[in-house]
């Protein structure tokens, strides 16, 4: 049996966050330099944006580029940003015509100004559409966010709009840059590492956790339905015991 015959689609999660990790190993197992893997990675990522709109996936969030990226070696760096540039040119129109809308979060600003205009181009080009939001996690890491969403809190208690006991779940997650994203229910991590790396943390308290051994620039579409499969076989019960949650 078809692996996507497998899911029950009216219990597919509406948002899935992967990390998309494993290109440099990948790359070093080809006898490559690591940017060839990030290059061979953009493949993956048609495959997990195929895959979640073939099965009705509504938010799709990828993480893209941290703010611990920034240190690693110049030449990569600069390499992931120039690859950043020309896959939004290559793909945008793809994207259109999947009826894919695109969403980024992370300090936009702490980007080089190409790489900020093709984001802001494709956004506008796609903000239209209905299908998979493809959300973007680039120059992110959530600790960065908190620390943003804190001053925006502590901001609006100073102008007296917002007093000390009113701050709860509702507005801290919506001081967030995924405020008008729901939480994802399933977390992906390819490559066989076992961390979360500072992505979603906030956002992640009752995700589905699922490791997978595979290298980013292998990942398909197969790999994507398994972690669903594996993601229905669970039971949910955020804080309750199973009793609770079976009909009498």
């Amino acid at each position: 049996m078809d692996l996507i015959n497998q899911i029950d689609k009216t219990r597919v999660p509406e948002h899935i966050a992967i990390i998309m990790d494993g290109n440099g190993r990948w790359a070093k197992q080809q006898g490559e330099m690591r940017l060839y893997g990030h290059n061979s990675g953009v493949g993956a990522v048609r495959e997990a944006v195929n895959g979640a709109d073939e099965l009705g996936v509504k938010y799709l969030t990828l993480y893209t580029f941290s703010t611990e990226n920034w240190n690693r070696p110049k030449e990569e760096v600069d390499g992931l940003m120039n690859l950043m540039v020309q896959t939004i040119a290559n793909e945008v129109d793809v994207l259109d015509e999947k009826n894919v809308k695109l969403e980024i979060i992370g300090d936009e600003e702490g980007l080089p100004s190409d790489c900020k205009d093709s984001l802001s181009a494709a956004r506008e080009r796609l903000k239209d559409n209905t299908g998979v939001v493809l959300v973007l996690a680039i120059n992110y890491s959530a600790r960065w966010e908190m620390i943003e969403a804190t001053k925006k809190i502590a901001n609006q208690v100073k102008s007296g709009d917002l007093e000390v006991d009113a701050i709860n779940e509702k507005v801290i997650s919506g001081a967030l840059s995924t405020q008008n994203i729901p939480d994802p229910e399933l977390l992906i991590r390819t490559s066989g590492e076992y961390r979360i790396s500072n992505f979603l943390l906030w956002q992640i308290a009752y995700s589905e956790l699922y490791f997978i051994d595979t290298l980013w620039p292998d990942f398909k579409q197969e790999n994507l339905f398994e972690a669903v499969i594996n993601y229905q076989s669970r039971e949910r019960r955020f804080g309750k015991v199973s009793e609770q949650l079976r009909p009498e």
